[in-house]
């Protein structure tokens, strides 16, 4: 069956599944990937650190990815929710590193608060996997 008449897919990697989501969804060639956080083995990852923030977020994406069968470089579209102007440079840092060569389109809009206060960002991302894989 090819990608494009495949079934929705969800996907949860290892240490990340939450009831009440996936933290990816395969739709035929497109794959999904809930809002991702800096939490790692339930904890917060780089409390008041928009750059370490901004690597655990893309390394849990990365991860629900992979899970999908895609990489970030698949990755078609961004969106990213910051609780503070001031954290968009270490966002910005690490995603302009990630994404030098072949950039996504992006959306960054400043929000009034994350689930947990300690929490700098939250990163959506849309990817696409090609049938050819």
């Amino acid at each position: 069956m090819s990608p494009d008449a495949s079934p929705i897919a969800r996907f949860n990697p290892p240490g990340m599944a939450f009831a009440g989501m996936s933290q990816a969804v395969g739709c035929g060639s497109f794959v999904l990937v809930s809002g991702q956080v800096a939490l790692r083995g339930g904890a917060i990852v780089g409390v008041g650190d928009a750059k370490a923030q901004a690597e655990a977020c893309f390394a849990n994406i990365e991860a629900a990815l992979a899970e999908a069968g895609a990489t970030l470089s698949d990755i078609a579209s961004l969106r990213c929710s910051l609780t503070d102007r001031a954290a968009y440079a270490g966002y910005a840092e690490v995603k302009n590193a990630l994404f030098a060569d072949a950039p996504p389109c992006s959306t960054v809009v400043i929000v009034a608060g994350l689930l947990m206060p300690e929490l700098l960002m939250e990163v959506e991302a849309v990817a696409w996997r090609p049938a050819t894989r």
